[in-house]
């Protein structure tokens, strides 16, 4: 395991755009409402994470957990040692493609063993992501999703059925998410009406404001954790025109100010 987290370290010295992502910290972090809006691979490669509004589900050190999409799951990044320290790979849909997909009893989540054959698989993953065009990331991604099931995890091409049109509209303000777009640019990227957008959100239990300030606070969050940059270039960032105003609605989604969550990475 030591190999794979050194990998990964200097991977993210070289400053490139990664098709992973790192959470670290050395003081434990409790996060209310957090987002889950793709299937998430989270390798836990050093403390505890712990899911749910009691912490029912436990992810320790050399385990990954498998998420479905949720719109908000408490979390907890429990330091052991020196740190916390996870992976987490985000899947698009499209990497399913191909896959025997089955929406029968779909799975909120996969527990399981970082196997040595998994974890050199994302060492591999790692280090090809250097130097491979983004246009590649799907294919090594869905060799992920392959393992994994041959490995004896299929319940994870459950978390894969049926995409909503919440994840699309997602799509779309993640790509923008400092602009404010009109109904009207919306509407014309889905292809469809207002009308039947609206009803078929309201099918899905959410509203085009409720994706619009999941995508904003999420990507907040991320760039908290994963870069130094001043809280009010990240509120900029998130389309927030005050650093308070971001302060406000982060501590209101997540139980803590972003400098808070900041704290949790740094020594006293």
């Amino acid at each position: 395991m030591k190999n794979l987290i050194n990998t990964i370290k200097n991977t993210l010295e070289d400053k490139r755009p990664l098709p992973f992502s790192v959470y670290s910290s050395i003081k434990e972090q409790s996060l209310l409402n957090v987002p889950v809006v793709k299937p998430l691979l989270i390798a836990v490669l050093g403390g505890d994470k712990e899911l749910g509004k009691d912490g029912e589900i436990i992810c320790t050190t050399g385990n990954f957990i498998f998420l479905s999409d949720s719109p908000a799951i408490n979390i907890r990044n429990i330091p052991k040692e020196k740190e916390y320290f996870a992976l987490l790979i985000e899947f698009d849909y499209q990497d399913f493609d191909g896959l025997q997909i089955s929406s029968v009893n779909k799975q909120d989540f996969c527990l399981g063993e970082i196997t040595l054959t998994l974890e050199k698989c994302l060492q591999q993953f790692i280090e090809w992501s250097l130097w491979a065009p983004q246009e590649l990331w799907p294919l090594r991604r869905k060799e992920i999703i392959q393992l994994m099931c041959h490995m004896g995890h299929k319940e994870i091409l459950s978390m894969a059925a049926n995409p909503k049109i919440g994840h699309k509209l997602h799509t779309i303000f993640i790509e923008q998410p400092s602009e404010e777009l009109t109904m009207e640019n919306i509407c014309e990227q889905l292809a469809m009406s207002e009308s039947t957008l609206r009803r078929k959100l309201k099918l899905e239990g959410t509203t085009i404001q409720d994706i619009k300030d999941q995508v904003k606070l999420g990507l907040g969050l991320h760039l908290l954790q994963t870069t130094l940059s001043p809280i009010g270039i990240i509120a900029e960032k998130c389309g927030y025109h005050s650093q308070s105003r971001f302060t406000d609605r982060f501590k209101r989604r997540f139980g803590l100010t972003p400098s808070e969550l900041r704290k949790t990475l740094m020594t006293d």
